[in-house]
This record gives C-alpha cells, sequence and structure tokens, in this order.
C-alpha cells in the first residue's frame, strides 16, 4: 500500500529506494528505506550519546534522560516494580515510533507508519511480545488466561478471548495507520492550497497528533504486558 506522498520532492525517489525488484516481481520498498533511515539515525544519536555521556550532562543528555526518566516512572506507577524490566523496550518503541511519525513532517521524507505493512509488523510483533512473556511468566497455567474464572466457562470465554487478542493486532495498526495517514494526506491538501500560510500552522497540531499515537501505542502495548504477567484467573 502505497503510502501518502506530503512532499513534492521525497529523497526514497531521488535515490530510485520507492520500488524495487525481488525475483522479477516489483516490491514498493518506500516505507522499508524510511525505517532503515530513522533507525540509522536513532543508532548515530545513540552512539554519540553514549560517548559523550557526562556528570554534567548537555542539553541532548538531558532530553533524553528526561524522557527515559519520564517513561520509566509512568510504567513503573502502571505495571509496579515488575515494569522496570520492559522500561527499554517500551521506551525504545516509543521513541522509535515516535520518530517515524516525525518523518512525515521533514521535507524530502515520508512517514513509515504512513503505510499499513510497517504497523502490522509493529502489532504482530506486540501480540507475539506480550504472549510469550506470559508464557515464560506462567507456563501452562497462562492457558487460564483465555479460559475464564469458571471451567463452566470455558466454552464460551476461550473463543472470545482468542477473538480479543487476535483483534489487538487489527487494532494497533490500524490506528496508528490510519491517523498517521490521514495527517499526511491533510498535509498534502494544505500544501498544494498555501505551500507556507497552510503547512506551517498544521506543523503544531500534527505534531501533537503524532506524540499522541506514539504515545497510544507505547500505552496498549504496557497494558498488554501487565495484562500478560498479572496471575491468570482460575
Amino acid at each position: 500500500m502505497a503510502g501518502a506522498l506530503p512532499h513534492p520532492v521525497l529523497l526514497s525517489t531521488f535515490l530510485h529506494m520507492d520500488e524495487i525488484t525481488i525475483g522479477g516481481q516489483v516490491v514498493e520498498f518506500k516505507h522499508v528505506f524510511y525505517s532503515w533511515v530513522c533507525m540509522a539515525i536513532l543508532f548515530t544519536v545513540a552512539y554519540f550519546l553514549r560517548k559523550r555521556l557526562t556528570l554534567v550532562p548537555g542539553k541532548l543528555q538531558n532530553f533524553f534522560e528526561a524522557l527515559i526518566g519520564t517513561i520509566e516512572d509512568f510504567v513503573c506507577t502502571t505495571m509496579g516494580e515488575v515494569g522496570r524490566k520492559f522500561v527499554p523496550l517500551l521506551a525504545g518503541m516509543f521513541i522509535y515510533i515516535f520518530s517515524m511519525n516525525l518523518m512525515g513532517l521533514i521535507p524530502g521524507f515520508d512517514a513509515p507508519t504512513a503505510n499499513l505493512n510497517t504497523t502490522v509488523c509493529m502489532a504482530v510483533f506486540v501480540l507475539l511480545l506480550y504472549n510469550a512473556v506470559g508464557i515464560m511468566r506462567w507456563k501452562f497455567h497462562y492457558v487460564h488466561h483465555f479460559t475464564g474464572p469458571s471451567k463452566w466457562l470455558i466454552p464460551l470465554m476461550f473463543p472470545l478471548e482468542v477473538v480479543s487478542h487476535l483483534s489487538r493486532p487489527v487494532s494497533l495498526s490500524l490506528r496508528l495507520f490510519g491517523n498517521i495517514r490521514g495527517e499526511e494526506i491533510v498535509m498534502i491538501l494544505f500544501f498544494v492550497m498555501a505551500p507556507i500560510l497552510g503547512t506551517i500552522p498544521i506543523y503544531a497540531l500534527f505534531l501533537l497528533g503524532k506524540t499522541m499515537q506514539a504515545f497510544v501505542f507505547f500505552m496498549l502495548t504496557m497494558v498488554y504486558i501487565k495484562g500478560a504477567i498479572e496471575a491468570p484467573e482460575h
């Protein structure tokens, strides 16, 4: 599914990375390309930040310390002390999704999360992750998360819980994709109608929206993990 084109000239188009040919078949590659660009930027920032860690932090170190500290406090308040070991994963997920969302606001770039392939991959990862965490925590007893509090309710609860869990990646992926894609389409219209006056004011609104979408994905992932590590009902 093609991503939106918020800017008239894209880096991927200039580098001929919009599509690639695999086995004689043309495959859309733009969202993968920008995902790699996002990862390269984050890895580069992390590398130089790690080399320059000091007791008297600069602005960049202060920013990330405040961000990670806020996420850690939020996770531990919601999940308890057990949530501390999930902070690196959850913080990394929030920063990665937020960064990909922001790429749609940068001239010459496109938001990978405006493509359904990107959001589905992340949503499926979350589904596999929290179920794996639950299985490692409770072993076979994890099945009680799907059976309900009474054995008489198993024929009813089990299929409902399976459908509920399978609907989670659908909801996660469509929510993130729909909101980011919609913002990119609106940005095209404003860019065409009023390239400066119409685009600059809406950047602030979209910045808030892109932040909220990253936070919602992060928060729901945390809630799913919290549910998986809680004691199953017998």
